[in-house]
């Protein structure tokens, strides 16, 4: 083989990753974020079943669901940042081995504190998988459209979890105890911590400066403080408990900003939000995560509660939304490339927004063809939107500071899922509970209370009884519908204003220039080789590699996408 056709493929491989494990070692790290999918949704299933075994009080209960969100969301950049620092698979695997013992430690929990505990520390063995996983595999794609490709295998892996938690959870309980739910985290863990330390390669950032330890737990305080706010004002809490936390949170997040800005190596490099594309695809993000959980949430309300669903049936109507969402990022890579990111985004917010608008024809009668289609149009525009905005952000980031990245990413997503909830949820209570207000024959304390949720009226209807009860019940089924619609416009308007926003995103998928040291051919001089750079364009066909040597003995060639 010649010295020019032996560079040729050794740029060819080299160019396209870590080797040609690459791909396995995307599955292992699909398997990561199964896990953490899996674990975020499954104990919503359980909740009643712990309820009656360990007998927690209200606010008990609250934190053995929230803790391990709040802890997770916050803690994202700390480990995020760490991993660039001390490396990217150490961090992946301490998440593992204390992801086990966590499950562990849940699933035979005696207490009600027992099982907080496990869930804060499942939380925090999630924020070191979640942007370990992003980040290694921006390190192990460095070919922009292979990484396209690894990113919508990975995202469609995140819309499998989330569906598959509350599934697996429900057959679980039907066969075994609660605490099965986290146990079946165990084998997976000891098969992934083996697996993962022989074939994930190390990476981290460039090591410059300290690791600032104060701005790493000034920005987890702040955005736990936050989230908790957040997640207050969502419950239709708005107290001092729900205002402190916010105000605290607000304020530690701007000194965090402050100080990363004077520091000569910061934890989070700030300028990367210069970066039009960045800083758009963050806040694309947001508000795509701001419109999903706060509809999904009322959706499973309009379902159960409405139409009178069991929950299971309320699983299999949301399955198509997941479904759509698993095709949008397997077609992502080829989208992107076709559409490039800023028709992509918007095409995305506003293929969601007509999902949005068309399911305002529902009402208190079930249209399962509506909702099919409804369902099937917000789950693929929703994933399109995350995906291009996904892979925008990692590939705009420095390679060096990918962890952070991720980190920036992920907490974006959770704070928007909060904000959906707290936003939408507002909306959707301002606009059913007025029409409970009158309602003939009902007492006024028996409407104020029925003006809380539509399980309440429902309840205070029952122990009304009689034409008064069947009036209520009515009546707040209208309003529920009502202020399901009221709610399904305001998400459009912000969907239409996240497709305005797509407009700062590149109008092309730039694939960017690599640059790669190749040894010298044995029949000239022993001397290292100039480096090579490869160019690749956004719009060429497939097809190998063109070599044309230049004068100075760089070898420059085109490949088309190998995926």
């Amino acid at each position: 083989m010649s010295g020019t056709t032996t560079a040729a493929v050794g740029l060819r491989r080299r160019a396209a990753g870590a080797g040609a494990n690459r791909w396995v070692v995307l599955v292992v790290l699909c398997v990561s974020l199964l896990l953490v999918a899996v674990d975020a949704t499954v104990l919503h299933v359980a909740v009643p079943a712990v309820t009656e075994d360990l007998r927690p009080g209200a606010i008990e209960l609250l934190w053995i669901v929230d803790t391990y969100p709040l802890v997770c969301a916050s803690l994202l950049i700390l480990f995020g940042t760490l991993g660039d620092k001390v490396g990217r698979r150490r961090i992946l695997l301490l998440g593992y081995a204390l992801f086990g013992v966590a499950s562990a430690l849940a699933a035979f929990a005696a207490s009600a504190e027992v099982l907080i505990l496990a869930r804060a520390l499942l939380g925090v063995g999630g924020a070191m998988i979640m942007p370990a996983t992003l980040s290694i595999l921006r390190q192990v794609f460095p070919d922009r459209r292979e990484r396209a490709l690894a990113i919508g295998i990975w995202s469609a892996v995140a819309a499998v979890g989330a569906a598959v938690g509350p599934l697996l959870g429900g057959f679980l309980l039907e066969h075994f105890w609660w605490g099965s739910v986290f146990l079946v985290n165990i084998p997976l863990m000891l098969v992934s911590l083996p697996v993962g330390r022989l074939l994930l390669p190390e990476s981290r950032g460039t090591g410059e400066g300290p690791w600032d330890v104060v701005g790493a737990l000034m920005a987890a305080a702040g955005l736990f403080a936050l989230v908790l706010g957040v997640k207050r004002l969502g419950n239709a809490e708005f107290d001092p408990f729900t205002v402190v936390p916010l105000l605290a949170g607000a304020v530690l997040m701007v000194l965090f900003v402050r100080r990363q800005r004077r520091r000569e190596h910061p934890l989070v490099d700030l300028r990367m939000f210069s970066r039009p594309a960045f800083s758009t695809s963050v806040g694309c993000i947001v508000l795509a995560m701001l419109a999903l959980v706060g509809l999904e949430l009322i959706a499973a309300q309009y379902l159960q509660l409405v139409l009178g669903l069991s929950p299971l049936e309320t699983g299999l109507r949301l399955l198509p939304l997941t479904f759509a969402a698993m095709a949008a990022g397997l077609a992502g890579a080829r989208l992107l490339r076709g559409f490039g990111p800023r028709r992509m985004v918007c095409a995305g917010f506003l293929l969601t927004a007509f999902a949005v608008l068309l399911l305002t024809a529902m009402g208190t009668a079930d249209n399962t063809g509506l909702l099919l289609a409804g369902f099937v149009l917000l789950g693929f525009g929703l994933e399109t939107t995350l995906f291009a905005a996904y892979e925008s952000m990692l590939s705009e980031a420095p390679p060096e500071r990918a962890g952070g990245a991720a980190a920036i990413g992920e907490t974006s997503y959770q704070l928007g899922a909060g904000i959906g909830i707290a936003l939408l949820g507002s909306v959707m209570n301002a606009a059913y509970a007025p029409g409970l207000s009158s309602v003939p024959g009902v007492p006024a304390s028996a409407s104020a209370a029925a003006g809380h949720s539509l399980g309440e009226a429902y309840e205070v209807a029952g122990q009304l009884g009689g034409p008064a009860g069947t009036a209520l019940r009515r009546v707040a089924k209208e309003s529920f519908v009502h202020g399901l619609h009221v709610t399904l416009l305001v998400s459009a308007g912000l969907l239409l204003l996240g497709a305005v926003m797509a407009l700062r995103l590149p109008r092309v998928m730039q694939c960017e220039a690599a640059t790669v040291e190749l040894p010298a051919p044995r029949e000239v001089s022993p001397a290292p080789a100039a480096p090579v750079t490869v160019r690749r364009e956004g719009d060429l066909s497939r097809g190998g590699a063109s070599p044309s040597p230049s004068s100075s003995g760089a070898l420059s060639g085109t490949f088309g996408p190998t995926s």
